[in-house]
């Protein structure tokens, strides 16, 4: 067993980031995915001649003007792929033709919600201020955060004074909270619909950030989706000498003498190396592949009372027509039913189509994929499966979600030509995840910004890397994530941490 040698559970974002850096500084890493792509749940899958985009709407960081697009020029992302900016975040949609367009552009964003809401004046300013801080601040990220000195953190507060304040003030402050500064009916009621795709308690700090990240052109589209975009990590990784292991299923991490020495598969082989990471589900990891020898009290209370963010139900639809009318939105266009309805066992009153006109690679050309996402209730589903009624739902749940669209873009049911239907199960089957819960923790004003230990108590050359470490998931830190992970081991090993740059 070579001391400079790891063992990667999970060919995610995070396993992925972790692979790279670690070959970069002078580790030989495998990477064992049970699954037959990388990605987890950032991928596409194919259907009918259809690329179904199941994971990315946006990426922060893809313009050079942040500093988290380092990571992603040393992850080989940039510049092997062409971002597509954004003209708008969103567009929501109201009563009487009232459209709230989310101009990724601050000057436009700023009078278009004063001419929408005169009476808000003071409050459109404050919300503006707030993201113009944003945009001036960079989110430290070179050193994990674990390896900070007292020294280094006096010295990062200093010099990201007005970051960490805007952070600590707008943290605390959930949307929810927020919108009712504002007078106007249709301005408030458009930022609770954007609030119900994320979390009932989004911190506003957050929502700052995306509209932040958007003016600096950094929370771009990657063209060709997921896929195309977590090959073009796979690449980098295979590019520095790294191995991928697919179609291999984990069954147990191996402990001798209080140090994990590798992994047991599926199929009754083992593999050893010097360091195991896993970045897995956290849950299956503690809990099965290390049989819960290794909780802590700190550990407990994060998998008992940290709240698990909504899995979800994806219906895509592959549209023999295009959309011109509909400009490029990073979230999709959000309109409120007519009356609310029942889809999968939740109770649907708004709709968010995200319908990609701007990357024609996902379809047949003159063609449109189009994709709904929507709350979902894993129990639910998993009852359904067990009574023999699963498949049937997902029919029902399709023909549902055609008939409202319909509402909106008459005539779009006879465009129909490729139906596909993913549940918490789909999520769950192909990734392992808890739940199907597609970014692990709920994002919220008490679980933001809170750190997870990435080692274990008692347990020596383990680390844990991905959404389970890393509140709120979110494909910047997840990345980042396995970064740090390879920054803390290097550390362990007394070695420098060393990262090389694509740049065009």
């Amino acid at each position: 067993m070579s001391e400079k040698s790891i063992i990667v559970i999970g060919a995610g974002i995070a396993g992925l980031s972790a692979g790279c850096y670690g070959q970069m500084n002078g580790y030989k890493v495998r990477i064992f995915e049970q699954d037959t792509r990388p990605g987890g749940l950032c991928t596409s899958w194919e259907r009918n001649g259809y690329t179904i985009n199941g994971g990315l709407a946006f990426l922060g960081g893809s313009g050079p003007l942040t500093k988290i697009y380092q990571i992603w020029e040393e992850l080989g992302v940039v510049p092997a792929l062409r971002m597509i900016d954004y003209e708008y975040f969103g567009i929501v949609e109201g009563e009487g033709n009232k459209k709230f367009y989310l101009h990724t552009d601050l000057d436009r964003l700023e009078v278009h919600m004063k001419d929408l809401a005169p009476e808000d004046k003071a409050a459109i300013e404050e919300f503006i201020r707030a993201i113009r801080i944003f945009t001036k601040c960079q989110l430290p990220f070179d050193k994990a955060q674990e390896l900070y000195t007292p020294f280094d953190k006096i010295k990062l507060l200093f010099t990201h004074l007005s970051l960490f304040r805007a952070i600590g003030k707008w943290k605390k402050v959930s949307i929810s909270e927020y919108v009712t500064r504002f007078k106007n009916p249709f301005l408030r009621e458009a930022f609770l619909q954007i609030k119900a795709l994320f979390s009932d308690d989004l911190p506003t700090a957050m929502i700052l950030l995306f509209f932040a990240w958007s003016h600096m052109k950094s929370a771009g589209y990657p063209e060709g989706g997921a896929l195309e975009f977590v090959r073009a990590i796979e690449k980098r990784f295979y590019d520095l000498g790294g191995n991928v292991n697919y179609r291999v299923r984990v069954e147990k991490i191996l402990v001798e003498n209080g140090q994990a020495v590798g992994i047991l598969l599926e199929d009754g082989t083992e593999h050893r190396a010097g360091h195991v990471i896993s970045a897995a589900d956290g849950r299956t990891t503690l809990l099965h592949m290390l049989e819960g020898e290794f909780n802590s009290d700190e550990i407990d209370v994060h998998y008992r009372e940290f709240p698990l963010a909504s899995s979800v139900v994806l219906v895509a639809l592959g549209i023999s027509r295009q959309f011109p009318e509909i400009p490029h939105l990073g979230i999709g266009l959000i309109y409120s039913l007519k009356s609310p309805v029942e889809i999968g066992g939740k109770i649907v009153t708004t709709l968010r189509p995200m319908i990609y006109n701007f990357d024609p690679s996902l379809a047949p050309e003159g063609n449109t994929l189009l994709r709904v996402v929507l709350s979902a209730d894993y129990d639910y589903w998993k009852a359904l499966q067990e009574s023999g009624k699963y498949k049937e739902e997902k029919v029902r749940v399709a023909e549902t979600v055609v008939a409202l669209l319909e509402q909106r873009f008459p005539g779009i049911s006879l465009d129909v030509e490729m139906v596909d239907v993913a549940t918490p199960l789909t999520f769950e089957r192909y990734t392992g995840n808890w739940k199907g819960s597609i970014i692990g923790w709920d994002l919220t004003t008490k679980t933001a910004f809170k750190p997870i230990p990435k080692t274990l108590p008692g347990l020596q050359n383990f680390w844990m890397a991905g959404q389970w470490v890393e509140v709120g998931g979110g494909i910047p830190m997840v990345a980042l994530s396995g970064r740090n992970v390879i920054q803390l081991i290097a550390r362990s090993d007394k070695k420098p941490f060393t990262t090389m740059r694509i740049m065009a």
